[in-house]
């Protein structure tokens, strides 16, 4: 059965009408795929000198160990962000007389078709090779080869299993996430915990004892045996992406109810970043960047300059990434949109709604780096109102120009659609002029009065937000249809 869905996805390749652009696309990720694997093998074969260098008071193998696990957890994260499901490639099977354990055995064989499963091998084999089995060791290189095998599988099926629980409640990435920021700042930060000595002795462990590779392994298969039966119970059409008839949905926002037909446009939006691959994959990408804090605030003092940049992208990374896409994420559904009794006001009313619901929420996330200082949170807050007032009325304004389609079943990885002239130019407004204008506030006031000057533009075009919301339906009303046939003619 899996040589016959092999052949229909084959055969759905070379009938589809963009054939063309699928093979343009498909060599120019084969090369870079190529280009990163023969970077791979060169690291790998000089990474015993690498690893001397950087650590040389431990031998090779040793620090190698003691990294194995940072690989993995970046590794997960990587696969967390890029690796796609393959769900929607088998939607068709599922209301036909084929058994559920073909599908999802099909989907299993599939997902393993990735430059991720073959990464780590590439990385470690010849270096390996080098310091174990030239030297002997050949028993011990086996051991340590099939543990990185069981745990790149592991590694694997965690992150399918994982993305699709995601997928019927987000509480699961929040969870996700949250962990992994406990395990950064235990270890970097608390020094309540290192991980390279627990991944040193682990790895030590296996080196001395190869049999006990079995336990990642072990792992692995109970990993893998976990998500065939995660699949085999949800293997419904459209069961992967709500909840099960009966269950409240976790995307009901009793909230945003509050806010009228404005506060019901911006649920279904936020239903559609849930539910489809490209939209979501932004919204995660920006909840990566709360974490920018770690890169600018620690081990140094904190500049005004660098809060500037850190503070616009951590209060305002969701109107950036996904606000320069307006309105794109509705191109499929626009001319129904138009079609229907929704006002354009409240349109862009719920655009303005989302915006500010999800920069607020961002700016409590951020709170917390008033660890480093009082002006850390300050210059936040300051920010927070220049986005919610400012950025969003850029983006939006921006957005009336903005004719390109978006498939949203599509994944983000390498994904260009919908890019064109206005998201490289948005980059402008967005971060170049609340810049120019805080150096400008600076030269007659001190770095405190010039950011609190800044929060107050934000604050007056939030208060006016009524006034500069009326210059926008006009541009609007002047091009909708343009929009609307762009978006046709995809």
């Amino acid at each position: 059965m899996n040589r016959a869905f092999l052949q229909h996805q084959w055969l759905a390749f070379w009938r589809s009408k963009n054939t063309g652009k699928s093979i343009a696309v498909s060599i120019v990720l084969g090369l870079t795929l190529l280009y990163f694997f023969a970077n791979l093998l060169i690291l790998s074969f000089f990474l015993d000198k690498i690893l001397e260098k950087v650590i040389p008071e431990r031998d090779a193998i040793d620090s190698f160990n003691g990294l194995l696990l940072y690989y993995f957890l970046a590794d997960l994260l990587v696969r967390f962000q890029f690796q796609e499901l393959p769900t929607l490639r088998v939607k068709p099977y599922l209301a036909l007389p084929v058994g559920k354990n073909k599908i999802i055995s099909y989907l299993s064989l599939t997902s393993l078709w990735t430059g991720f499963s073959l990464s780590p091998f590439l990385l470690t084999v010849p270096f390996l090779l080098k310091v174990l089995v030239f030297d002997g060791e050949f028993v011990a290189f086996c051991g340590l080869v099939i543990a990185i095998a069981g745990l790149t599988l592991l590694n694997h099926f965690f992150s399918l299993w994982l993305k699709r629980k995601i997928n019927m409640n987000a509480w699961f990435m929040v969870a996700f996430l949250v962990s992994l920021a406990a395990i950064a700042l235990a270890d970097f930060y608390l020094d309540s915990v290192s991980l390279q000595a627990v991944s040193r002795r682990i790895f030590g462990s296996i080196l001395e004892r190869p049999y006990l590779a079995a336990v990642p392994v072990l792992l692995a298969t109970a990993m893998f045996y976990m998500h065939q039966k995660f699949l085999k119970s949800n293997l419904y059409l459209d069961e992967l992406y709500k909840e099960r008839t009966g269950a409240k949905s976790t995307t009901d926002i009793p909230f945003l109810k509050n806010f009228g037909m404005a506060g019901e446009l911006a649920a279904l939006e936020v239903k559609l970043i849930i539910r489809n691959k490209r939209p979501k994959s932004t919204v995660i990408t920006s909840l990566f960047f709360m974490f920018y804090g770690l890169i600018f605030y620690t081990n140094r003092e904190p500049s005004p300059s660098l809060m500037i940049v850190a503070g616009l992208m951590m209060t305002g990374i969701f109107i950036i990434q996904y606000g320069q896409f307006m309105f794109s994420w509705q191109s499929a559904h626009f001319d129904g949109i138009m079609a229907n009794n929704i006002s354009a006001e409240d349109f862009f009313k719920s655009k303005f709604l989302l915006f500010t619901v999800f920069s607020s929420i961002t700016f409590l996330l951020t709170m917390p780096y008033v660890y480093f200082g009082w002006e850390i949170l300050f210059a936040h807050a300051m920010l927070y109102l220049w986005n919610i007032g400012v950025s969003s009325l850029i983006v939006l304004t921006f957005a009336n120009w903005n004719f390109k389609y978006i498939d949203l079943s599509k994944g983000s990885s390498f994904n260009w659609e919908g890019v064109g002239a206005s998201q490289f130019i948005i980059g402008i407004p967005l971060f170049i002029l609340p810049m120019m204008l805080y150096l400008l506030m600076k030269l007659a006031s001190d770095s405190m009065t010039a950011l609190a000057l800044l929060g107050f533009i934000g604050a007056f075009f939030l208060l006016t937000r009524a006034y500069w919301l009326n210059k926008l339906l006009k541009i609007f009303k002047s091009k909708r249809y343009a929009i609307a046939e762009g978006f046709r003619n995809h």
